[in-house]
């Protein structure tokens, strides 16, 4: 539907801060369970009990460190949430199908309908900078777990061990954040204008205007889905192939596509007591976000040896180093 700029800026300048995405029991589900659906082919340390409980519990932790401070929260709740209208836009400006490659370039093209990446959030480069940070964390694994066993000197092995330890405890923080901003990307109202009721906008179908967010990702799913569930449906794999901001672009525009689908179902009671509509409708959305989270852990580990893969400074490519032909200790440890 069509608004102009100018109203659009208007309403948006009183709208209310938006509300978490997915409570603890849904972001715990979403980690756990992309986690327990990793293929075989990954490192082994990311297919045990302690990784499924370990990316469960920190997919919660970019909620839970809410509070604080003003520079703190002020710079990264918006990185939960994207303001798009249904023409799936800011304010009738960036296009979520074509995102700039930047945060600062997205924050020059949202200047010119006078708005901002802290009123109508940046969730899409949220989950680009953590892929890329996994990508590159799976890089140094590959490296540390290489020459702990092919380095010939005992001091340097012993530190290519605790590095490749650490590495894995990272890596572990990264899979949280990740799990965190994929999730809230699965939850349409994360994605959309209408984040917590319809709102002052043209409403033909007489949506709510209820403050629905939190009870419909809290209470309704804690209360209505497990694990289980959303395991038993979660999507097959479909590896993209694709740079990490076209897959996170792509994913959050078919999550926009669920946004009115969900307050249709809210105004035909779906979210009531155990409604079988609503708990296939959250536990569908939960299992995307898993299936989601699964398939960019996959991306990034092949693309943590790609061409263009490297590690430490200067860079050494991940490649040459597995080939034997390259030695990453200096550029790893520091020579000075």
């Amino acid at each position: 539907m069509f608004r102009t700029v100018l109203s659009l800026t208007l309403v948006a300048a009183l709208a209310p801060a938006q509300a978490l995405a997915w409570g603890a029991s849904g972001h715990r589900m979403i980690g756990e369970v992309a986690i327990r659906g990793l293929p075989q082919d990954l490192p082994a340390f990311l297919r045990t009990p302690r990784a499924v409980l370990e990316v469960g519990e920190l997919s919660r932790e970019p909620d839970r460190s809410k509070g604080s401070g003003r520079v703190h929260d002020t710079n990264r709740d918006p990185g939960h949430y994207i303001n798009l209208s249904e023409d799936g836009t800011v304010l009738g400006g960036v296009k979520i199908s074509a995102l700039p490659p930047t945060r600062g370039a997205y924050e020059t093209a949202l200047r010119i309908v006078e708005t901002d990446s802290w009123k109508h959030g940046y969730l899409p480069y949220s989950i680009e900078d953590q892929a890329q940070q996994l990508t590159k964390d799976f890089a140094m694994w590959r490296v540390a777990a290489f020459e702990e066993t092919h380095e010939k000197t005992k001091a340097r092995r012993t530190w290519y061990r605790a590095d490749r330890e650490r590495r894995e405890a990272l890596i572990f923080t990264t899979l949280g954040q990740l799990s965190h901003f994929v999730g809230d990307a699965a939850q349409p109202l994360h994605v959309s204008i209408h984040y917590n009721g319809w709102g002052p906008y043209p409403n033909p179908n007489g949506y709510t205007s209820s403050h629905i967010h939190g009870p419909f990702e809290g209470d309704f799913v804690a209360a209505n889905i497990k694990a289980a569930d959303v395991l038993a449906i979660l999507p097959a794999p479909a590896p993209c192939g694709c740079a990490p901001e076209d897959r996170a672009a792509g994913y959050i525009a078919l999550t926009l596509a669920q946004v009115e689908p969900l307050y249709q179902l809210e105004k035909d009671g779906g979210f009531k007591g155990a409604d079988p509509r609503g708990v296939a409708f959250a536990s569908a959305r939960l299992a995307t976000g898993a299936g989601e989270l699964r398939d960019i852990i996959v991306d990034a580990w092949a693309a943590s040896i790609g061409a263009k893969a490297n590690v430490g400074y200067p860079q050494v490519k991940v490649s040459e180093v597995l080939a034997g032909a390259a030695d990453p200790y200096e550029s790893l440890y520091g020579k000075d």
